[in-house]
């Protein structure tokens, strides 16, 4: 991968290490004795990290944890907004995983959900968070339900072998970077993520699999994912869910 670098502490996990040089197609070099410059991957004893100039951002979902509280999860606008009746044991696709954190809350809501993210370093920092979830008990019957692929969901929607409940959609687009809702700590992903050039291609894609709920996450005032008008929208205070009934 261009302008990244791979290093590898000692005591790191080196199926890890493996899993980065397989993925980032980069050999892991061992970490310096001075703090490297530029954006770089860490392997380290606790897992990966991506950094830069002394900032660092590593997948956690444990601080999510007091989001899945009932009470709580059951006045999250997401799960308003996915919520699916009398089906049991529900489905959903998250086709821009990003850190998993809304993959998460569908997974304690009691979603099976299939997560696709396509930037290897972003993938690298969600199977981090997973692989150590699992290891936490209050997590792991949640993080259970989650499946994580490597993978372009434009390319892999159609060719689900399931047609998912609901197909979740949060893409990135260019006046998302000047928002001031993006905290300190997530900027990193901003080197890496790009600005949602294939908009009406995604929304296709989504459809291909005959979910029966679309939803896009969007900030409260964005346009319409592909210019097509959702059947409803579940709006919040800075961002809103529009919620698309295909056809049948």
């Amino acid at each position: 991968m261009e302008n990244i670098r791979l290093f590898k502490e000692k005591g790191a996990d080196m199926g890890l290490v493996s899993l980065a040089e397989n993925t980032l197609e980069i050999p892991a070099l061992p970490f310096p004795d001075t703090l490297p410059e530029g954006l770089f991957v860490k392997v380290g004893s606790y897992g990966i990290t991506l950094e830069e100039g002394g900032r660092a951002l590593r997948g956690d979902f444990v601080r999510l944890y007091s989001r899945t509280h009932p009470n709580r999860l059951n006045s999250e606008s997401l799960i308003k907004a996915c919520r699916v009746r009398n089906i049991q044991n529900p489905t959903a696709v998250d086709a821009t995983a990003g850190l998993g954190e809304d993959a998460f809350l569908l997974a304690a809501y009691g979603f099976k959900v299939t997560l696709f993210e396509q930037d290897p370093v972003i993938f690298l920092l969600l199977y981090d968070a997973l692989k150590r979830g699992l290891a936490v008990p209050f997590l792991k019957d949640i993080i259970s339900r989650m499946e994580l692929f490597n993978k372009d969901s434009i390319k892999a929607l159609p060719h689900l072998n399931f047609s998912p409940d609901v197909v979740f959609l949060d893409p990135m687009f260019p006046e998302r970077k000047k928002s001031g809702l993006i905290k300190k700590k997530f900027q990193l992903l901003h080197f890496l993520e790009k600005p949602c050039e294939n908009e009406q291609e995604l929304l296709s894609a989504a459809l291909c699999c005959s979910p029966s709920k679309i939803v896009v996450k969007r900030p409260l005032k964005a346009p319409f994912l592909g210019n097509m008008k959702p059947s409803f929208q579940i709006k919040g205070s800075t961002i809103r869910y529009d919620c698309l009934i295909p056809r049948p």
